[in-house]
């Protein structure tokens, strides 16, 4: 269901949409302007959902045509650009999911990583199934109910259980633990990348067949394809705090931006400009939308929504 700063003058790397099995774990290929002296450069991670991908290619963009600034990505997993940002390879995490862990080694005790402020964005991840199953059989929002229906879900990689999707292994997940502590009829499949388990959602849906699945918001796809979440034990605080005993929903969760300490520093215009980004989920959906949906390049994407959206982003430049 995620970005960085600094350095040197040289080629930028443009912003790829990654398809494959997870963001791939980059940390120690990063840029070699990160941490460089003088220049104006900003490194920043990108991770492989795309909504991650529009903060990005937004944040590039106005970087690079307003502030004059050479902007790197690097792909790098949730948990390694935590390391990497720690470490300088990178400037800038545009939007974490919740990782206390590393926030209360890096942020609270290290000090190496600063906090850049809210997102703008609230993130929530659940279990859907489509609205056209869900208005045939009403109680299947509920997860008490979902024994009665794993049937319906069974898949050749689930065997006799239903079948789960999830996308890519590296993302925050607790649904290993939810199907075992629920006693739930289900086998967690990963379709491998959010790209992947979009197809396959598409095409159950072009279909009219029955799915249960990980999903999130803020997300394009709910336009194309409505679904309702499925009901979960309420989430209370500290419910999820041992990964094994899981037992209840994932909470909403403001996403969060971080910068590397230094960077946040003394990184003049750049540090200051992604710590007043700030951006609304219709926002980030409509240009994830043109990137995923109509395939327009991230950078093209971002023109068109910078170009239609002047009053929003230059508030982030005052």
């Amino acid at each position: 269901m995620r970005v960085r700063t600094t350095a040197a003058v040289a080629a930028v790397s443009s912003l790829a949409l990654l398809t494959g099995c997870g963001a791939a774990d980059m940390t120690k290929q990063a840029s070699p302007f990160a941490n460089a002296q003088g220049a104006k450069t900003v490194t920043m991670s990108v991770q492989s959902w795309v909504g991650a991908q529009a903060n990005v290619a937004v944040a590039q963009y106005i970087l690079e045509h307003e502030l004059g600034y050479r902007v790197d990505t690097v792909q790098v997993d949730e948990v390694p650009a935590w390391d990497a940002l720690s470490q300088g390879r990178v400037d800038a995490i545009l939007e974490d999911w919740g990782h206390p862990e590393q926030e209360q080694r890096y942020v609270k005790d290290k000090k190496t990583i600063t906090a850049g402020g809210e997102l703008g964005v609230t993130g929530h991840i659940g279990w859907f199934v489509p609205t056209y199953l869900a208005k045939k059989y009403p109680d299947i929002t509920n997860w008490k109910n979902l024994n009665k229906y794993s049937h319906l879900f069974r898949t050749p990689e689930s065997g006799d259980k239903g079948q789960l999707m999830d996308g890519s292994p590296s993302y925050v997940t607790n649904d290993k633990a939810l199907v075992k502590n629920l006693k739930l009829d289900y086998q967690v499949v990963f379709a491998g990348s959010e790209a992947a388990q979009i197809t396959q959602m598409r095409q159950f849906a072009k279909e009219k067949k029955p799915f249960l699945t990980y999903w999130y918001s803020p997300q394009w796809l709910f336009k194309k394809v409505p679904m309702t979440e499925v009901k979960l034990p309420p989430y209370k605080e500290g419910c999820d705090a041992d990964p094994e005993k899981v037992a209840c929903a994932y909470p909403h969760t403001p996403l969060q931006k971080y910068l590397n300490s230094g960077f946040a520093k003394n990184g003049g215009k750049a540090a200051a400009f992604l710590k007043k980004f700030k951006w609304t989920t219709e926002d980030q959906n409509e240009v994830s939308l043109m990137i995923a949906d109509k395939k327009m390049t991230p950078e093209d994407a971002a023109k068109k929504w910078v170009d239609s959206h002047r009053s929003t982003w230059k508030k982030w430049l005052s």
